[in-house]
C-alpha cells in the first residue's frame, strides 16, 4: 500500500496556514513533511512529533508541549546562516510540530549511504560549516545533544548537482528537540539516553549530563565517519556500544584509510578525548584548530591534500588509498562559511577581481616600493596587519576564555564569591546526595576546574544534599514478615533481636526497634527488630499499702525479688507507698520488683510543760498533736513529764504529765 495515500496528514490544513504537501522523511522521533505557507506563499518543511513520541500518558502532555514550545523559542532566536531556520511552532490534534526552513538536499546520512566515505577536501569543508552552526548555539547557551549525521542536510550548490561537495551549503537542524524529548523521558523513567549511541560522548553514558564539550566529542565522531566510512565501534546490544566510547579511545582515522594526513588524525583524537577536560571548551575552539588544519593543508606546495583511489595490481578485497596532491577546491563567497573560514579562498580569489583595480592596486606598490619612505610605510602597514591578525587569532582562539575556578567541596557561599570574582554566571543543576560531601557544598562543576570557559559565560554547580537519611518506618505492632518487608524495601537491613515479654502485644509481634521508629538513618543500616514473647507467666501482687515484712513474703512466695528502697512519707514506718512494675504487670520468675518503703513521718520536738498549771500543760501539748495523761491532781502545777522535754519522738506519741 502507498504510504503517502495511507499518511492522513497530506493535504491537511495545520493552524488554518500550512497545507502539507508531501512526506519528505520519517525518523525516530518526528515525521517531516513539505508544506505551503498559504499566508506568505513559500515552501516550508513541517516537523511533526510521533503520536508514540509525544507523552503517552495524557498527565504528562502538557509539560511536554510546553518544554517543546520553551525549546523551539530558543531555537527560533538562533539566527546562523548554517542553522536550520526555525519560523512557527504549536500542536496539531495534540502532538506538537515545527515550521521550519525548507532546505533543498539530502542529509550527510544519505550523502554517506551513496559515497561511503567523503575525501579529506569534502570532509573539512562540512566539518567547518557544522561547527559554524553549532559554535553559533554553543555562544548562545544551546547544546545540541544530539550531532550525528541525520540532523545534518547538505544542500544543493547554486550551481546545481552535488558533485563537489566544497561547494555545498550545509545546515545542521534540530537544535534542542533532544532535550525536550529526553526531559519528557525523564520523568517516566529516569534520565534515558536520548543521543544515538554509535556518537554519544562518555560522561552522557556516565553521569547523564551535556554540556558545549559533548556536542564537540559527537562532531569528531562524525568527522572519523566522514574519512572513514563508518562509526569508532559497533556491537549487538546499543548500550554495548555506548560503554565502549567510555573505556575506549577512538582510533585514529588513518588506521582505517592508509594515507590520511597526521593533521586530520590530531582533530579528531582531540575532539574525541574521553575526559571532557581534554576537548576543546566549544564547538568554536574546534573551529578555529579545523581553520588552522585547512590552511596547513592547502598550504602545502601551495596545494591541498585530497584521496583518490589506485587500483593498480596486485588486486585486493578493496582498492588502497594514497595521498595525492590537487589544486584547492575554491569556496564561492554564497557558501557564507563563519568568519575564518574562507580566508585562504578569499586570498586566491584576489588575484580574479577586475583588471582596472588590479592594475591601480600594482601601480600603487610599485611607486611606494621604489621610495625609501614608501618601503617603510610597506613594512609598516603589513607588521600591523600582522599584529591585528595574530590578536584576532589569539582572542579567538585563547584570548575570549579563561580558566573555571576550582569550585568543589566549597560551600555555596563560598562557590557563589568565587563565580562573581570571576566575573562568570552561575546555574545551578539539581542537588544530589552525597555521603561525603557535606550538605550545601559544592560536589559537581561544569566545566571541571581549570577548563577554559568563555569569560563571562556559565558554570553549573551540583549541591550535596549531604548523607542520604530517611526515618525508620513505624513497624510495631506488626508481625515479623511484614515488617521485615517494609524495613527491607526501604533500604535496610533486618537483624532480629532479643525477643521480651509483653502485656499488651501477642507473641511473634514487633515490641520494638533500635534504632527507633522515626530515627534518621542512612540507607543500608541495621536495624534490630525486637518481637514480643506475649505476657510473662506471673502476675505482679498489688503491695502499697502493705507492711515491708507481708510484702517480703507475698514476693518470695511468687520466686520474685524485692528492691526496697526508703523515701520520705507520712504513712507509717515500713508501710509500701509504691511499686514497680506495677500490679498486674507479667514478668518472669526472679524478675525484681522496686519497693517504695515509708520512712514514717518525720520526729516532732516534745515542748518543756514543767512548773505550769497541769490545764495549761494539758492545752499546750494537744495543740501540738500529743495526746496527753493527767496523774494525780489536776489543778495543780506540773512536776515531771514523760518524754522528757526537748525530746524528738513521732506525731502523735502520747505524753504523761505529773501534777503535784
Amino acid at each position: 500500500m502507498d504510504t503517502q495515500v495511507a499518511d492522513t496528514l497530506l493535504g491537511s490544513l495545520i493552524d488554518g496556514r500550512y497545507r502539507i504537501r508531501g512526506r519528505v522523511a520519517r525518523g525516530g522521533m518526528a515525521t517531516v513533511y513539505t508544506a505551503t505557507d498559504e499566508r506568505l506563499e513559500r515552501t516550508v518543511a513541517v516537523k511533526i512529533i510521533h503520536p508514540t513520541q509525544a507523552p503517552e500518558a495524557q498527565a504528562r502532555i502538557a509539560g511536554f508541549v510546553e518544554r517543546f514550545t520553551d525549546e523551539a523559542k530558543t531555537i527560533a532566536r538562533l539566527t546562523h546562516p548554517n542553522v536550520v531556520a526555525v519560523y512557527d511552532q504549536g500542536t496539531h490534534a495534540g502532538l506538537p510540530y515545527l515550521v521550519m526552513e525548507y532546505v533543498r538536499g539530502r542529509t550527510l546520512r544519505e550523502v554517506l549511504a551513496e559515497r561511503r566515505r567523503l575525501n579529506p577536501d569534502e570532509a573539512l569543508a562540512i566539518f567547518e560549516q557544522m561547527l559554524a552552526a553549532i559554535g553559533a548555539a554553543h555562544r548562545s547557551g544551546v547544546v545540541h545533544r544530539d550531532v550525528k549525521p541525520e540532523n545534518v542536510l547538505v544542500a544543493e550548490a547554486p550551481t546545481g548537482g552535488m558533485a563537489n561537495l566544497v561547494d555545498s551549503v550545509v545546515k545542521v537542524a534540530d537544535f534542542g528537540l533532544a532535550r525536550a524529548v529526553e526531559a519528557s523521558a525523564e520523568e517516566e523513567s529516569g534520565n534515558q539516553l536520548m543521543a544515538t549511541v554509535a556518537y554519544v560522548a562518555p560522561e552522557l553514558v556516565t553521569k547523564g549530563y551535556a554540556d558545549p564539550r559533548t556536542d564537540v566529542y559527537s562532531a569528531g565522531i562524525v568527522l572519523f565517519e566522514m574519512l572513514t566510512g563508518r562509526v569508532p565501534y559497533d556491537g549487538g546490544r546499543p548500550v554495548d556500544i555506548a560503554w565502549q566510547h567510555v573505556d575506549r579511545d577512538v582510533p585514529s582515522p588513518s588506521t582505517l584509510v592508509p594515507g590520511l594526513p597526521p593533521v586530520l588524525d590530531r582533530l579528531v583524537a582531540h575532539a574525541t578525548r574521553r575526559d571532557p577536560g581534554a576537548r576543546p571548551a566549544d564547538a568554536g575552539a574546534l573551529l578555529a584548530e579545523v581553520q588552522v588544519a585547512r590552511d596547513d593543508l592547502g598550504n602545502s606546495n601551495g596545494h591541498t591534500t585530497v584521496l583518490r583511489r589506485v587500483t593498480a595490481a596486485p588486486p585486493v578485497s578493496e582498492p588502497t588509498m594514497v595521498v595525492a596532491a590537487v589544486r584547492p577546491a575554491e569556496r564561492p563567497a554564497w557558501a557564507r562559511l563563519p568568519e575564518g573560514g574562507q580566508r585562504a579562498g578569499r586570498r586566491r580569489a584576489a588575484p580574479e577581481e577586475s583588471d582596472g583595480l588590479g592594475s591601480r592596486f600594482g601601480g600603487l606598490f610599485t611607486r611606494l616600493a621604489g621610495e625609501n619612505r614608501g618601503r617603510l610605510a610597506l613594512i609598516a602597514a603589513a607588521a600591523a596587519i600582522v599584529l591585528v591578525a595574530a590578536l584576532a587569532g589569539w582572542y579567538l582562539t585563547m584570548g575570549r576564555y579563561t580558566d573555571a575556578p576550582q569550585l568543589v567541596s566549597l560551600t555555596k557561599a563560598e562557590a557563589e564569591a568565587q563565580v562573581a570574582r570571576a566575573g562568570l554566571v552561575l546555574k545551578y543543576a539539581e542537588p544530589r546526595y552525597d555521603a561525603t560531601v557535606p550538605k550545601d557544598s559544592v560536589l559537581l562543576q561544569v566545566p571541571a576546574s581549570a577548563d577554559r570557559i568563555i569569560k563571562g559565560g556559565t558554570i553549573t554547580l551540583t549541591l550535596s544534599l549531604g548523607p542520604e537519611q530517611f526515618p525508620v518506618p513505624d513497624v510495631v505492632g506488626k508481625e515479623f514478615e511484614l515488617a521485615e518487608a517494609d524495613l527491607v524495601n526501604a533500604g535496610l537491613v533486618v537483624v532480629k533481636g532479643t525477643a521480651r515479654y509483653d502485656d499488651n502485644l501477642p507473641a511473634g509481634v514487633v515490641v520494638a526497634t533500635n534504632p527507633k521508629v522515626g530515627a534518621e538513618v542512612k540507607p543500608g543500616a541495621k536495624v534490630t527488630v525486637i518481637l514480643s514473647k506475649g505476657k510473662a507467666p506471673i502476675s505482679v501482687p498489688n503491695l502499697v499499702g502493705k507492711n515491708l515484712n507481708e510484702a517480703r513474703s507475698a514476693l518470695s512466695q511468687l520466686g520474685l525479688v524485692a528492691v526496697e528502697n526508703y523515701k520520705d512519707s507520712d504513712k507509717p514506718k515500713d508501710e509500701i507507698i509504691g511499686q514497680s512494675p506495677s500490679d498486674g504487670t507479667g514478668v518472669e520468675r526472679g524478675a525484681e520488683v522496686k519497693l517504695d518503703i515509708s520512712k514514717g513521718p518525720p520526729l516532732v520536738v516534745v515542748p518543756r510543760v514543767m512548773d505550769l498549771p497541769c490545764q495549761q500543760a494539758k492545752q499546750v501539748l494537744e495543740s501540738q498533736g500529743f495526746p496527753v495523761t493527767v496523774q494525780f491532781n489536776p489543778n495543780a502545777v506540773v512536776r515531771f513529764q514523760n518524754p522528757n522535754e526537748n525530746s524528738q519522738v513521732p506525731p502523735g506519741t502520747p505524753v504523761t504529765i505529773g501534777c503535784l
